[in-house]
């Protein structure tokens, strides 16, 4: 922390970048202070009427929800990540990366591909009943829109989250003690649930709580499936029903889970190990565990499984529709879309990359507990449900919206509505809450990577502040800025509940115009948009997947 101190330079007071953490901390902390105080400020009577109609449903659903789709992540990737890293089968080397290509695909995305899939008139039923020649009434099929089918899309989409993280444990791991309960007689399997998982489990724990945290977050699947979950309530109650009150009470019951998930995560991360001698000890030897030729076919098509479903189905049904003549007759508007997300993502961007540029430079510049605690509260929003955040910011900035245009009607002769409740302005006020921590981390690891002695040398030949942030951290954090603001725009493209919540009646990004013709059962005409938001998507997997092998 000292060298990092060192290196934002000396021209700059420590106190002023404390001061602005301070600011940018206050800002992005606005939604759970306003949901706290909502939940604290009476509202008795909402929460009686919650607790007798919809919450325990909400409750229910959102906890099985989290339960089945966390334990397919966690067996699928779990079990991928062991088979890669201490066995040798083909095609080995293509699923270790092939693996993490699922988080390409929006979980609303899978969701609507499957249910076109394998609904009554999709293609699968169609054609067992012309091959078989079944009627309606002479066979049964699960029902993907069900709380079951939901959680099946999710836990197939999500689980590279605990596969990159049990695969990262299992390569780094000391191979002393796997090799010494092997030689006392124990059997792989036996090895493997006595020494391997234990020593795993707390980068196992970690990728499941970001799994859980991006289950509880899901708006989409949850719609279109009709599970009623915190997401979709919060959505219904404050949208549809214009019940406020409810809207923050359900909002405050559901940022329970998100503290305690948060917590689990972090407690995840102290647990985890960083040695290196495994993966050093294992490149130039024998794998741990020897499969026979059967054992390295099955270890395959476990492997290859999980991509199939995951990936290669749904994008590969995706490009098929984006072929018809259909689809590419709707694509005539598609420009607009594209406009939309593209200002959007770009502004979104740039406000996270000052923002972080912030953060980082108070970090190295202070060691006060109170910047370091300002810093954890701004970089909060990835852990926060879209739907969460957006009615965590309409409930203080309505308010205020509300006074001020009533200011300036009453004293600068305004005639028109709300100057901020409606605008782009607070949509990329949330999106930029949501997505900090991605461009946090991002340039925080690349000022930490700039030698202190740089920074020195220019000061002590006069330079001012203003000449060394542009002659020595400008080109020397460009990688890592362009990475950040790479991927927070990506990630403002692909966010759906927030901005169908915030979004002025004039902007349709991709997103929503995806979710607008999926939800009237037009997927074939939301193929291409879809089809763009996929192949987006595929950066920050590639991303993932480097950082994941170091």
């Amino acid at each position: 922390m000292s060298r990092l101190r060192q290196i934002a330079g000396h021209g700059a007071s420590g106190g002023g970048w404390s001061a602005a953490a301070l600011a940018i901390a206050a800002l992005a902390g606005l939604p759970i202070a306003a949901i706290a105080w909502a939940s604290l400020a009476g509202g008795g009577e909402a929460i009686a009427d919650l607790a007798a109609t919809v919450l325990p449903t909400y409750v229910a659903n959102t906890a099985l929800l989290m339960l089945l789709a966390g334990g397919i992540a966690a067996v699928v990737g779990t079990g991928c990540a062991w088979l890669v890293a201490a066995t040798r089968f083909p095609g080995r080397r293509v699923l270790s990366w092939a693996l993490v290509l699922p988080l390409a695909l929006p979980a609303y995305l899978a969701a609507y591909i499957y249910a076109d899939l394998l609904d009554f008139a999709g293609p699968l039923q169609s054609a067992l009943r012309a091959s078989m020649g079944w009627g309606a009434e002479d066979y049964a099929f699960p029902d993907i829109r069900s709380l079951g089918g939901g959680a099946f899309v999710l836990g197939f989409v999500l689980y590279p989250y605990v596969y990159l993280l049990a695969r990262t444990a299992f390569a780094t791991q000391s191979l002393t003690q796997f090799r010494a309960a092997r030689s006392l007689g124990a059997a792989p399997a036996r090895a493997f649930w006595r020494v391997a998982l234990p020593a795993a489990r707390p980068a196992i724990a970690g990728g499941l709580a970001l799994v859980l945290m991006e289950v509880l977050a899901d708006f989409g699947v949850a719609e279109y499936f009709a599970i009623p979950t915190f997401s979709t309530g919060i959505f219904r109650s404050w949208l549809a029903m214009g019940d406020k009150a409810a809207a923050l009470k359900l909002a405050a019951i559901m940022l329970v889970f998100v503290i305690a998930l948060v917590a689990w995560e972090a407690q995840s991360r102290r647990g985890r190990s960083d040695s290196r001698d495994g993966l050093a000890a294992r490149r130039g030897e024998e794998p741990l565990v020897a499969l026979t030729p059967l054992g390295k076919g099955l270890a395959c098509l476990a492997c290859a499984v999980p991509v199939l479903l995951g990936f290669v189905l749904p994008a590969g049904y995706l490009a098929t529709l984006a072929l018809t003549p259909i689809a590419q007759a709707a694509a005539g508007d598609l420009p607009t879309y594209i406009r939309g997300s593209l200002w959007l993502g770009l502004a979104a961007a740039s406000l996270c990359l000052v923002a972080a540029l912030v953060l980082a430079f108070a970090r190295a510049r202070s060691a006060s507990r109170v910047t370091a605690s300002a810093i954890r509260l701004a970089t909060l929003g990835y852990a926060l449900p879209g739907a969460l955040l957006a009615v965590g910011l309409l409930a203080p900035l309505g308010a205020f919206d509300q006074s001020l245009t009533r200011f300036a009607r009453d004293n600068l002769g305004w005639s028109g509505g709300l100057l901020l409740t409606g605008t782009s302005a607070l949509l990329i006020y949330a999106l930029s809450v949501r997505f900090m921590t991605v461009a946090y981390n991002s340039v925080s690891g690349g000022l930490a990577r700039i030698p202190p002695g740089l920074d020195a040398a220019a000061r002590s030949l006069g330079a001012a502040p203003s000449r060394v942030l542009a002659r020595i951290y400008a080109p020397l954090l460009a990688p890592s800025l362009t990475g950040a603001a790479a991927l927070v725009f990506i990630d403002t493209v692909r966010e759906l509940p927030a901005t169908l919540i915030l979004r002025p009646f004039n902007l349709e990004t991709l997103a929503t115009r995806t979710y607008r013709l999926a939800s009237d059962e037009r997927l074939v005409e939301a193929a291409i948009p879809a089809l763009i938001l996929l192949a987006a998507g595929l950066l920050p997997v590639l991303v993932l997947n480097r950082l994941g092998k170091r």
